[in-house]
């Protein structure tokens, strides 16, 4: 009878992580499965030790492998070498400049001028823009225009560049919230026109020359986001 109870209750827990792991955004749901992989492993093992059925020197190591799983992104965090390596961009890597509102976080690529985002707040929170699609990301307009006007119009830019030549795409962040622009800081002007610490004015003006030209209308970019560029390049001069 105890035997049976396990059962049931290891069944009903790993039910509910899987369906909580269904959940997740597209590109969690990996680790999110490893995770129960790796749990289930430890309760097997413990369970076959307990029974006798695996020795203790398996179960040893089995634990430690666990556990080095575990404990490899702290490792790397906190160790400065390997964080540094792990951080460093590829030789030759393209310069991507981020906008930040209170539901989206927006990337742009200098060469090809490609948009890609985050969803931050909201229903589709850690959803990567890329993964929804239509009408999900008509779902995600609404609650912008209801939320953050300037998270609304950050979204028009991203829709206009994935579905060209869609009708009404212009009309759709014009909507405004009370409150929701917000100054810039210095380390945000930095990361929106994709400069480090120690730009010169001459990498800023030159990084808004080549921003602004790439955010074209016609070449998907919008006015919030040049307004952005501008703004940054403003701030960063005075």
């Amino acid at each position: 009878m105890p035997r049976i109870i396990l059962l049931i209750a290891i069944i009903v827990t790993l039910t509910i992580l899987i369906r909580r792991a269904q959940r997740q955004p597209p590109h969690k749901r990996r680790g999110a499965y490893l995770q129960i992989m790796l749990g289930s492993a430890v309760i097997g093992v413990i369970i076959l030790t307990l029974m006798g059925k695996m020795h203790w020197v398996g179960a040893a190591l089995t634990g430690l492998l666990v556990l080095a799983r575990q404990m490899l992104p702290l490792l790397i965090r906190f160790l400065p070498m390997l964080g540094s390596l792990r951080s460093q961009p590829a030789s030759g890597g393209s310069k991507q400049s981020e906008v930040s509102t209170r539901i989206l976080r927006m990337t742009l690529d200098h060469d090809s001028g490609d948009l890609t985002g985050e969803v931050l707040e909201g229903p589709y929170k850690d959803w990567l823009l890329d993964q929804l699609d239509r009408s999900q990301l008509d779902e995600l307009m609404a609650f912008c225009q209801q939320e953050d006007s300037d998270s609304a119009q950050l979204l028009v830019g991203y829709l206009e560049q994935r579905f060209p030549g869609a009708q009404g795409q212009e009309d759709r962040g014009e909507a405004h919230t009370p409150g929701s622009t917000s100054e810039l800081t210095r380390s945000e002007a930095l990361a929106v026109l994709g400069l480090s610490e120690d730009a010169s004015q001459e990498d800023i003006v030159a990084a808004h020359r080549t921003l602004i030209q790439k955010l074209h209308p016609d070449r998907g970019g919008n006015d919030y986001l040049a307004a952005k560029i501008n703004e940054a390049k403003d701030f960063l001069l005075d």
